[in-house]
């Protein structure tokens, strides 16, 4: 990184960084209170809370949102008439999966190879230090030139809608000219990226019964409608023969303008097994930015080891799907329930059920905000350029901030680059990437008080 007095700052504070990012990864902070205990999420809020108060923030709140858990809140004032900027990052983590397939444990922040590996070291626990680094490198180099407000969210893992609904219920709290949204990330390490749109979601259950009880397989095998056999027919039609979703009367959006995904480097960084085909036609960025994805997440049935010679009376799958901007989730929900119902064979009972939605967004990138960015960018990552990327994940709350502040500027960055394995076991931070993205938010933040 070139010679710069901000640059300076947050190198000189990368061991503290260290840290704190230690501490705050120790919590387990799971927002699913039936697997990790709400003090684990408690603990990590309040952590939050302590280190927005000892940066000087004022009105410093634990909200108590309507699924159940508490977003932070905090205000520090700037220069009078100037800007607001609302700065986005959240606490609370994926489960571990499987602790046992991690190298070193998922709550003990841990260096390898350059790497701090740990449960949302990226995936967002990161991304609350590096605003607090952002901060800090210009407390140091002559104040803070924007208001600031900070919401640290409890639950945007679980998808439970908490902090939205609560926005929306207090829309004066969040209300900023630009909004940084710090749970995105770069295209690839050392690449300084902006999220320019996301893709919504939603998730049906679907349930398939066809008998009053489970049949001998040898007995009745053959003319018994097996509930499992129907729930298969059924999720092999959301496919085309080359992979590509099908959902009856649900379109494609315009193919992808931006960055483009090399097939090779995306196999690689999805560590796809060797002769084994990648789904659809068109560019990997097309595929995965700009087309809707169904996504089988999982299927109630007898598992393998035990299993009995048995036609399954019922059977249930719960299935995802992600719509790309320009695609209404709610009438993607309608038309993918459509769908199974119309799908399901031998005349089995079918219900669906809809446990979550979210719209997908478009990002204004002609907007003010994004060329102070980009120039910004341009001192952190020397002799790179900005680009702009799709992201085929959901944040819902960028469309919550989008309704309530139409005139806000919204952008995305972040930590989550495909080397970090976010949702996976081994998720890990590029400690370059954060020092180098703290630099670009706190440069940002300067650029975009003068312009």
């Amino acid at each position: 990184m070139s010679s710069n007095p901000v640059a300076e700052t947050v190198a000189s504070l990368m061991p503290r960084a260290r840290a704190e990012l230690t501490e705050l990864v120790a919590f387990k902070s799971v927002a699913d209170f039936d697997q990790f205990p709400k003090s684990e999420s408690e603990g990590a809020a309040r952590w939050v809370a302590d280190a927005l108060r000892a940066e000087g923030f004022e009105d410093v709140a634990l909200l108590d949102t309507p699924d159940g858990t508490q977003s932070v809140y905090g205000y520090l004032p700037g220069p009078e008439g100037a800007k607001t900027v609302l700065l986005y990052a959240h606490y609370d983590v994926q489960p571990p999966l499987d602790e046992a397939a991690w190298s070193t444990p998922p709550f003990e922040l841990t260096e390898r190879d350059g790497r701090w590996y740990g449960r949302g070291a990226a995936d967002c626990k990161g991304g609350v230090i590096m605003h607090l680094l952002a901060l800090r490198a210009l407390k140091a180099n002559g104040g803070i030139p924007v208001h600031i407000k900070v919401i640290a969210e409890g639950s945007e893992e679980m998808g439970t809608g908490g902090l939205e609904r609560y926005a929306e219920e207090h829309p004066d709290l969040l209300e900023a000219d630009t909004i940084v949204i710090g749970d995105a990330g770069n295209f690839r390490v050392g690449l300084p990226t902006v999220t320019s749109t996301l893709r919504g979601m939603t998730l049906v259950r679907v349930q398939i019964d066809t008998l009053a009880g489970n049949l001998h397989s040898g007995q009745f095998g053959g003319a018994a409608p097996d509930a499992l056999g129907a729930l298969i027919r059924v999720l092999d039609s959301l496919r085309a023969e080359d992979g590509s979703t099908t959902v009856d009367g649900l379109s494609d959006g315009p193919s992808w303008q931006g960055l483009q995904y090399d097939e090779e480097q995306f196999r690689t960084d999805a560590k796809v097994l060797e002769g084994v085909e990648l789904l659809g036609s068109g560019t990997v960025a097309d595929r995965i930015w700009a087309r809707p994805a169904v996504t089988v997440l999982g299927i109630d049935c007898p598992p393998v080891i035990g299993a009995t010679p048995s036609v399954q009376a019922s059977a249930r799958a719960l299935v995802s799907l992600r719509v790309p901007p320009g695609v209404d989730a709610v009438e993607a929900t309608k038309l993918l329930q459509a769908h199974l119902e119309a799908h399901t064979p031998w005349g089995a009972r079918v219900r669906t059920e809809q446990i979550g939605q979210g719209q997908a967004f478009r990002a204004d990138t002609t907007s003010p905000a994004y060329q102070a960015m980009a120039d910004a960018m341009a001192v952190a990552y020397p002799g790179q350029e900005m680009q702009y990327a799709g992201q085929g994940g959901s944040i819902p709350l960028c469309n919550t901030l989008a309704a309530l502040y139409p005139h806000a500027e919204i952008l995305l960055i972040g930590l989550s680059e495909p080397e970090a394995q976010i949702h996976a076991v081994n998720e890990s931070v590029s400690p370059e990437e954060l020092e180098r993205l703290s630099v670009a938010e706190a440069l940002f933040l300067g650029n975009y008080a003068a312009s």
